[in-house]
């Protein structure tokens, strides 16, 4: 092969792990949002499609006349570590007002093409209204007006919907504020990935749960065939290596461990890093995924975006070195920190501050898979050691 070859073969391998990641990141890119990265999806739609139906089981949608691309990232476990957050300053979590909401909000957007934001609130209204288990809509108190915005702000940041005419903040002051909106059905259709519709789970009266909504027939229910029980144990053990920051291996099924032991297993898991652009740290405890630009990744350890953050790579050192310790020795901790440090954190530093510091800490180790809570114990997992300062001979204590 030229070297010229060589060189569009490396190319094309290239684009397609950044893609990957990019999706990973994001699972709907927007022509509108990133035009850059919606191209190069477009352009390698195919080789795209095939990897993650293959390693993951999920399904990529692009659509290059209505300009996205939506990864539908199937998970069959609750994970409330990732919430929607308000498109404010603040980056709030939604709390369970906002995301009823948004689902009441995305069904009745689905009713026309073109609305307005009063024609929108009053079909909310009545919605909510015969639903016995939600709470009715009352545009007239603020605080609904700004759950009703800040859901409205989110389906707008998807492209679901776009302002035509007004801007959706001026509903926050003002209940009659005049807002136009273009809807695009089909992308509010995909924003929901769930293999089964919830109408169909409710027609069959299961209750919408989340394992309902999530069942895959292609694994094969109770009776699975051998050829169904390793698709499954593939596509389940590279889902959580993608979506989680480390997989320990005794976190696994024995099916799944069997698989990640087999020959065959061991090469696809590391068929699907190397295509994809990870390095694959395999070790006796698990595995873990590096991403080295941080492409595929909507959060980050270590990090100083959050006084969190910082204060959960200060304790982590006390974790790995003392071993475990017990959630008062954390918080003692923490209140060091705020004593030693005044002009930091000042959200913290009131009464309470150590332990709200501390929880808040513990909350992103136990996050990024670094430590695990039992009882009233803390323990450091192996992952930690990763952050263990090496203090050499030079170290000296804090003044």
């Amino acid at each position: 092969m030229s070297t010229l070859a060589n060189q569009l073969v490396r190319a094309e391998k290239e684009e397609i792990a950044r893609a990957i990641r990019t999706l990973l990141g994001r699972p709907l890119v927007s022509l509108h949002d990133d035009p850059v990265a919606f191209d190069l999806i477009r352009k390698r739609r195919q080789p795209l499609t095939q990897w993650f139906d293959y390693f993951c089981g999920w399904r990529l949608v692009v659509e290059p006349r209505q300009g996205y691309a939506r990864l539908v990232k199937v998970r069959s476990e609750a994970n409330a570590t990732r919430p929607a957050r308000r498109r404010r300053t603040t980056r709030a979590p939604f709390d369970r007002r906002r995301y009823t909401l948004l689902c009441l909000c995305a069904a009745e957007l689905l009713s026309s093409p073109v609305t307005t934001i009063g024609m929108l609130a009053q079909r909310v209204i009545q919605a909510a209204g015969v639903e016995p288990e939600v709470p009715a809509f009352d545009p007239v108190r603020t605080e609904e007006r700004a759950a009703f915005v800040d859901a409205l702000k989110l389906l707008e940041h998807y492209g679901a919907v776009t302002a035509m005419d007004g801007t959706t903040d001026s509903y926050l002051g003002d209940e009659d504020a005049k807002v136009l909106y273009r809807v695009d059905t089909t992308r509010v259709i995909r924003l929901l990935a769930a293999p089964v519709p919830p109408s169909r789970v409710e027609a069959a009266g299961g209750g919408a749960d989340l394992a309902a909504l999530t069942a895959e027939t292609r694994y094969g229910g109770d009776e699975p065939t051998e050829t169904q029980r390793n698709l499954w144990a593939r596509h389940s053990i590279i889902r959580r290596l993608l979506d989680d920051p480390v997989l320990y291996r005794d976190e696994l099924t024995p099916a799944q461990s069997a698989y990640a032991a087999s020959l065959t297993g061991r090469q696809i898991i590391r068929r699907a890093a190397e295509e994809a652009g990870f390095v694959l740290e395999e070790r006796a405890e698990g595995f873990l995924l590096v991403d080295s630009d941080a492409t595929a990744t909507d959060a980050r350890f270590p990090d100083d975006s959050s006084h969190a953050k910082v204060a959960a790579l200060l304790m982590l050192d006390l974790l790995v070195s003392s071993g475990p310790v017990t959630v008062a020795r954390l918080d003692a901790e923490a209140a060091e920190l705020l004593r030693r440090f005044p002009q930091w954190a000042k959200a913290y530093q009131s009464d309470g501050g150590g332990p709200r510091l501390a929880a808040d800490a513990l909350e992103v180790l136990m996050s990024f898979g670094l430590a695990r809570h039992t009882g009233d114990q803390v323990t450091a997992l192996p992952a930690a050691a990763r952050y263990r300062v090496d203090r050499g001979t030079d170290f000296m204590e804090d003044a």
